[in-house]
Order: C-alpha cells, then sequence, then structure tokens
C-alpha cells in the first residue's frame, strides 16, 4: 500500500501537469504564509490544548474532556470533505485505525463544514473515527491553525470547483483550518503536532502511531 506521501505527491503532480498555473499560483500562495509553515501560530509541544464542545454531524455536543476521559486523543484538522488531500488522508488514518484504538487513543477529525443531511451522506463521516463541525473555526483559531484563504485560492475554489463555502460552513466563507495533527496526552497536554499551511501535505499515520507507541 502506498505511503500517504506517495499519494498525495501523485495528486500534486497530476496537479501540476494538469494546472500548471494554477499550482504555481498555490506555490506562490504558501510561500506566503511562511509563518503557518513554520507552525509559529499552533500551540506547542508541552502546553496544554484548548478545550472544545462541537457537535458531531447528527447534532450531538462533544467535548474534549470527555474524550480525554478515556485516554489519548488524535486532533486533526481538516478543510471539508470536499477537500481531495482531506480524504486521501482521513482514508489512510481510517486504514491505520485499528492500530491507533490499539494504542489506547481516540481519533477526532474537526472541520468547519455544518453538521447537516449532506456531512451525513459524506465519505468521511461514514468512516469509524469521531467528526467534529468547528463551523466559524473558533476551535481552530484557537490551536493557532486557522488561516483566512487568499483570494486566490477563494476564486478557484467559487469559479472552478463550484464550491459555496459559506453555505457549506453555515456562514464562515474564507476561514478554514490548515492542515495540523495533534496528539494530545491523558493530561490534555500537546505530546506531538503537525502543522503544514501547504494544504497538499501532510502528517504521516505512521508518525501517529510511532508516536502512540512512545506513548504507550
Amino acid at each position: 500500500m502506498k505511503s500517504l506521501k506517495e499519494q498525495t505527491d501523485a495528486k500534486i503532480a497530476a496537479g501540476r501537469s494538469a494546472k500548471p498555473e494554477f499550482m504555481k499560483g498555490v506555490d506562490d500562495v504558501i510561500n506566503e504564509a511562511k509563518a503557518f509553515e513554520r507552525g509559529n501560530n499552533a500551540i506547542k509541544i508541552g502546553q496544554e490544548a484548548p478545550k472544545f464542545e462541537l457537535p458531531n454531524p447528527i447534532g450531538k455536543m462533544i467535548s474534549l474532556d470527555s474524550l480525554l476521559e478515556k485516554g489519548t486523543v488524535v486532533v486533526t484538522f481538516y478543510r471539508g470533505d470536499w477537500c481531495p488531500y482531506c480524504n486521501l488522508q482521513l482514508r489512510a488514518l481510517q486504514a491505520r485505525l485499528s492500530e491507533i484504538h490499539a494504542l489506547g487513543a481516540t481519533l477526532v477529525a474537526i472541520s468547519p463544514q455544518v453538521p447537516d443531511g449532506s456531512l451525513t451522506k459524506s465519505e468521511i463521516s461514514e468512516m469509524d473515527f469521531i467528526v467534529l463541525s468547528d463551523q466559524n473555526a473558533k476551535v481552530a483559531s484557537e490551536y493557532g491553525v486557522a488561516w483566512e484563504v487568499p483570494d486566490f485560492l477563494l476564486d478557484h475554489m467559487r469559479v472552478d470547483r463550484n464550491l459555496d463555502l459559506e453555505s457549506i460552513n453555515n456562514g464562515n466563507g474564507s476561514v478554514l483550518p490548515i492542515p495540523a495533527t495533534f496528539i494530545l496526552g491523558k493530561d490534555g497536554v500537546v505530546k506531538w503536532s503537525y502543522v503544514n499551511v501547504d494544504y497538499r501535505t501532510r502528517s504521516e499515520p505512521e508518525e501517529i502511531i510511532e508516536t502512540l507507541n512512545k506513548l504507550s
């Protein structure tokens, strides 16, 4: 089975071949966001993670405290079920979910997408981990991974992808989380993190599992 990096690299290469000008524009946008790329604004290892209580796809409120009572929590922020790179990442995590659970951890995926009928029918919502909705990106902001998306990318989403983010995210049409994953110990303290503003690259499930092994 290909690694997540191999899959995302292949998608990036296909994009560069099909739409070189667009991908060059993405490169330029990413290069202007180096502070995010280094993770300077994200919560740091050793810090206590901000608490949250967010709705799942059927509207049930899930709190971080309730998850930490069960043990280690892996929190990953993704842009939405419309994002192909997010789907690659979450499918890769789903494939390793039994290992994550065996190590006493709970996986939680958070996006701004509104929990309504469209979300409950998505591939992501049918996976075996917890999916939560952070509609106004408040939790993403508290974790330091909320990003005001540049007009170049918003125009691409609206024109080329026919995506209405305001509708998808219930009014939030411009702020998305950057791809970020945090491993929180049972004490709620960040033990490991991956933060990168380049939405085309993600943390490997193997890295997460290696960290969980060390923590256990």
